[in-house]
């Protein structure tokens, strides 16, 4: 059959096995058929066909220049929702680090005493008050935040790419009700913290190096060393505590956050405060429960270090420093962790809920200027 370029032509052919629709009357619209932006219709003819008609009429109707400037919310629902959300994770999470890094300074210091002075003098333990003396003595102010560039350079993909994944699993480990059980957050939770660890760990290697060992003034230093002294493998030592650490840590911190969340009445979930509250719960239990094997892979990344696997390690923190040696540098940890935590989870938390209502504004302007092109057509 010929056809000039503006005839269009349907061919269909019998599909064994499939049952038409036994109707008289007009095309019958499938109101459960979830594509936002086409509809099928059934026909008596015997065959079925999706119409496109939707898509091309709701951009017709989308906002003007003008309306998205008198409602600047609309704006946000033009940016890909990933993409918002990926970006609310990494703003999240550089601010929330950067905030707390003379913290983090201090737990390091903690943490790494035993290995960096010897075996002979670690049973003299580093405490949270002498931390901040000797920084602030022997590298002033600016001392607190040595190694926070390169930290702040691995959490922003770190933490876009965590809360981002969380999502993502989240939506894999559904069930076939649409509900997510415990059980899947905390995989949901567990999978994410690995994600993100073994595609940032080298920059977490090279942050606790900077931060620690006298000498190194940048990030490069300290790469071409350890390549040259010590192989690319140095780039990944504690790999495997980290990533045995990192998931129940995030699986109960993400999924505590969640649950206590979803069980606050409708009106207090959404609320800033809200997320603050929970996320300080969370992951002070998130701490408690994993807060040893952070030290073990501290102390396995430290040149030198003594130990070659997690039980070596863990026995031989027991042996120098009993059960206190496990929890070395808990309290600037937790000091850290909590605002740290609550930061990021309610910045991110916010942001999901700006995109919602820009999406529900946007979409509010569009039915309002489909209703005005439907009243003028009736006139």
């Amino acid at each position: 059959m010929k056809s000039n370029r503006n005839q269009a032509i349907v061919t269909y052919r019998a599909i064994p096995g499939l049952e038409t629709c036994n109707v008289t009357s007009s095309p019958i619209e499938m109101a459960n058929f979830k594509h936002p932006h086409s509809k099928p219709k059934c026909f008596n003819y015997g065959f079925a066909c999706l119409s496109m008609a939707a898509k091309k009429e709701e951009r017709e109707f989308e906002p003007t220049t003008t309306q998205l400037l008198e409602h600047p919310l609309a704006l946000l629902a033009l940016v890909p929702r990933d993409a918002a959300l990926f970006a609310a994770g990494a703003i999240a999470g550089a601010a929330a680090k950067t905030f707390t890094a003379p913290l983090d300074r201090i737990k390091l210091l903690m943490q790494t005493h035993g290995v960096r002075v010897g075996q002979e003098s670690a049973k003299k333990a580093m405490g949270f008050l002498e931390a901040i003396t000797v920084i602030g003595k022997e590298e002033g102010v600016r001392g607190y935040w040595k190694g926070n560039l390169p930290q702040v350079i691995r959490i922003i993909p770190y933490s876009a790419v965590q809360l981002f994944a969380y999502e993502s699993y989240k939506k894999l480990f559904r069930g076939k009700d649409e509900e997510l059980s415990v059980l899947g957050r905390l995989a949901a939770g567990a999978c994410a913290g690995m994600t993100s660890t073994l595609v940032t760990y080298p920059l977490d290697v090279l942050r606790l190096r900077l931060a620690v060992e006298p000498g190194y003034r940048t990030m490069s230093q300290i790469a071409l060393s350890m390549l040259r002294e010590e192989g690319i493998a140095s780039f990944y030592n504690g790999l495997g505590p980290s990533l045995i650490g990192i998931a129940p840590y995030i699986a109960v911190n993400f999924c505590v956050f969640d649950l206590v969340k979803k069980s606050l009445p409708e009106k207090y979930q959404n609320r800033p405060e809200t997320s603050l509250v929970t996320a300080l719960v969370s992951a002070t239990l998130a701490t408690l429960t994993c807060y040893p094997l952070d030290t073990i892979r501290r102390q396995m990344q430290m040149r030198g270090t003594p130990y070659n696997s997690v039980l070596d390690a863990f026995s031989g923190i027991l042996e120098r420093d009993g059960w206190v040696g496990l929890y070395r540098g808990f309290v600037p940890n937790a000091l850290k962790n909590l605002p740290n935590s609550s930061i990021r989870l309610t910045a991110f938390d916010t942001v999901k809920s700006l995109v919602a209502a820009s999406e529900k504004e946007f979409q509010s302007i569009v039915e309002g200027n489909r209703k005005e092109a439907k009243a003028s057509s009736v006139h």
